[in-house]
């Protein structure tokens, strides 16, 4: 039984497939299915249910799994320290975040810590959903994800940084733009609204902030992003509920009456919560660390 084993096996249990992990590898599928069939043979039970669609693990194979991860994680983690403790400023700092979260909560911070240290690699990843980002940091391939913090994850901590309160966003010749607030339940219940994605965080918690009014909101648009929403209601294509995220300004746009946008206070609805999530604090590297605390230090300082 070797790490390489024990590696091949966490990632075909994730990936739920021989061929997706050897094409990673560059390898053949038989290399791969070799990696499992060693583990088999030295524990003495099957590790995998082959599927018409692929493989998942066994019993057995998931109590391997859950073991091999965390200790592959905290070896990556153990050399990943020890190159920093040689490599003293130098490193990598990996990050789940996207376009919007980097314009929009880490611009001032990114360029302040690229001057701070230079000789550290920043790498920004975009992952596909919350899901994806907890398990990337569980097997260690990144340091930080920018998330809306949610329930409680195994082996995840989650630090709350702001909390974002949510506004409607209108054209400016709207009937309710000039609204100093909006009454949730009065004045959205027979309003179809942009949605956000459907399956995100953020909309998770706005569905869940409206039930606790006894509200449910109608769409009939969906977007992939805020700044899309943003985008949409400005043209006039509809209204968008969005978390009033730092830089939004209560008007952009030309002249007036043409393409300029009004963001009017849902005071009602409980904030958006969002932050970092990490695998552990205390096992962040110095300059994971440094990273995550300038964020969250222009973020409140901005907040406060």
């Amino acid at each position: 039984m070797t790490l390489d084993d024990l590696r091949v096996f966490v990632a075909v249990c994730r990936a739920g497939s021989l061929s997706s992990v050897a094409r990673e590898l560059k390898c053949t599928q038989s290399a791969v299915s070799q990696h499992v069939k060693r583990l088999e043979r030295e524990t003495g039970v099957a590790l995998l249910e082959r599927q018409p669609r692929g493989v998942v693990p066994t019993q057995a194979g998931r109590v391997l799994e859950a073991a091999a991860a965390e200790g592959i994680s905290g070896l990556d983690l153990a050399i990943r320290q020890l190159r920093d403790l040689v490599d003293g400023e130098s490193g990598f700092v990996r990050v789940a975040t996207g376009a919007t979260t980097v314009r929009h909560f880490m611009s001032e911070a990114v360029v302040a810590y690229r001057r701070r240290h230079p000789k550290v690699n920043l790498e920004f990843r975009t992952v596909s959903s919350g899901r994806g980002s907890f398990d990337a940091l569980a097997d260690g391939t990144l340091d930080l994800a920018w998330i809306t913090l949610g329930p409680p994850v195994r082996g995840i901590e989650q630090r709350p940084v702001v909390e974002l309160p949510w506004v409607l966003a209108v054209r400016a010749d709207d009937p309710l733009a000039e609204r100093p607030y909006v009454d949730v339940g009065a004045d959205l219940r027979d309003v179809r609204l942009i949605r956000l994605p459907p399956n995100s965080a953020s909309a998770a918690h706005l569905d869940a902030a409206c039930a606790e009014l006894g509200i449910r909101l109608a769409h009939d648009t969906s977007v992939a992003d805020w700044d899309t929403a943003l985008l949409l209601a400005e043209l006039g294509v509809g209204r968008a509920v969005v978390p009033a995220f730092p830089g939004l300004l209560p008007a952009t746009g030309g002249e007036e009456g043409e393409g300029d946008l009004r963001l009017i206070p849902l005071p009602a609805l409980r904030p958006l919560p969002v932050g970092w999530a990490v695998r552990r604090w205390d096992a962040l590297s110095p300059p994971a660390r440094a990273f995550a605390d300038l964020v969250e230090g222009y973020r409140r300082g901005a907040e406060g």
